[in-house]
């Protein structure tokens, strides 16, 4: 089969940020976004830049196609603006982690629509567990013989996105001792978890055949991998990060991603072979992300060195300087830099917990405030 890659000739950013709801009073989910849907109609400039998701407990702010990552910034502040207040009348808040702290999967309502029905109907019990929320970045690609390489090299840098932005420690009552639970528990789907590392587009086409005829997926979307080719919004699209609290932190995961992206596509361009891992150390790069947060050793490349991922992070984000500098994100790439320095998302949450002899509603209230600040 032929899949059509519509080319975009910018490197275009489109952001979603998907939010659980919680109660004002009680911090656990609350299964109001119809609510909050019907009360924001109206007020927002562009309908569509609010998503339903599958349970009614979670949003998705989203942004149209931007050019630079200021610009992506200002397009959500101003879906926050309408949204904020509403959820406020509604005795809710906007919550943004990987995971809830402490609500039960049990006692939360699926969106309705065929699509999400059918969803959970295959895959049963892993389906109902996922109270997962991310962040997605979309990044135009000009090429569609680029797409694959790029995101193949990108899985080098997997661990940096997934350690800087883990959010989600705390499953059902219990630290898990894991940064990212958010991560493991995604990658239960059956199409979820990381891409396969395919060379051409010609083999991704065959691969999508594959699943199509035998009724892995309905559609290419239900393609859910970690990093994915949109090939009917001509992006790369990564879906790496687990969910943000703040814009300060979204800016800066946003510029990264972008700058990772334009900066491989150009070498590619340019005539270089990007460097690959192999699956298997792809794979234990992200476990080890996903357990150690920003503590975790990874592995740097196809001969087996390691390195300190904050040590490895230092070197990435200068040499990534130049780039950003092109795509007028300097400040905000460099303040990706301020995570490890100040505290990544869970290990914010871990001092909460902490210090308030693991008071998880207490959790959920720090988390709701960074939103604010």
């Amino acid at each position: 089969m032929q899949i059509e890659f519509r080319s975009s000739p910018r490197p275009t950013l489109g952001v979603e940020w998907e939010f659980a709801l919680v109660d004002r009073e009680t911090r656990d989910l609350s299964n109001a976004a119809s609510e909050l849907f019907s009360a924001a109609h109206g007020r927002l400039t562009d309908e569509s830049r609010l998503h339903k998701e599958l349970l009614r407990n979670t949003v998705e702010l989203v942004t149209g196609v931007c050019d630079s990552v200021a610009e992506a910034m200002a397009d959500l502040s101003s879906t926050l603006a309408v949204v904020l207040p509403v959820a406020a009348d509604l005795g809710i808040d906007l919550f943004g982690a990987g995971t809830h702290p402490f609500a039960a999967w049990s006692e939360q309502q699926l969106t309705e629509g065929h699509r999400y029905a059918e969803l959970i109907n295959r895959t049963q019990w892993w389906g109902r567990q996922m109270l997962i929320w991310g962040v997605h970045v979309h990044v135009g690609m000009p090429e569609q013989e680029r797409v694959m390489p790029v995101l193949s090299s990108l899985l080098n840098q997997y661990p940096h996105l997934q350690a800087l932005s883990a959010s989600s420690p705390v499953w059902a009552g219990v630290d898990t001792g894991y940064a990212s639970n958010r991560a493991l528990m995604f990658q239960q789907l059956p199409t979820a978890g990381l891409p396969f590392q395919f060379g051409t587009w010609a083999e991704f086409e065959s691969f999508a055949h594959d699943q199509l005829v035998t009724g892995v997926v309905d559609e290419l979307d239900e393609i859910r991998w970690d990093i994915r080719p949109a090939a009917h919004l001509g992006t790369l699209e990564n879906r790496v990060c687990d969910g943000v609290s703040n814009l300060r932190e979204l800016s800066a995961l946003t510029a990264l991603m972008h700058c990772l992206v334009v900066d491989l596509d150009t070498r590619l361009a340019g005539g270089e072979t990007l460097p690959t891992m192999p699956p298997w150390h792809v794979q234990e790069n992200k476990w080890r992300a996903a357990r150690y947060g920003l503590d975790a050793e990874i592995i740097l490349d196809a001969a087996s060195h390691e390195r300190l991922i904050t040590d490895d992070l230092d070197d990435l984000l200068e040499r990534l300087t130049p780039v950003a500098r092109r795509l007028h994100c300097e400040d905000e790439l460099r303040s990706v830099a301020d995570i490890p320095r100040e505290g990544a998302s869970y290990q914010r949450q871990r001092r909460v917990a902490t210090d308030t002899d693991f008071d998880l509603v207490a959790v959920v209230d720090s988390v709701v405030r960074e939103l604010r600040v």
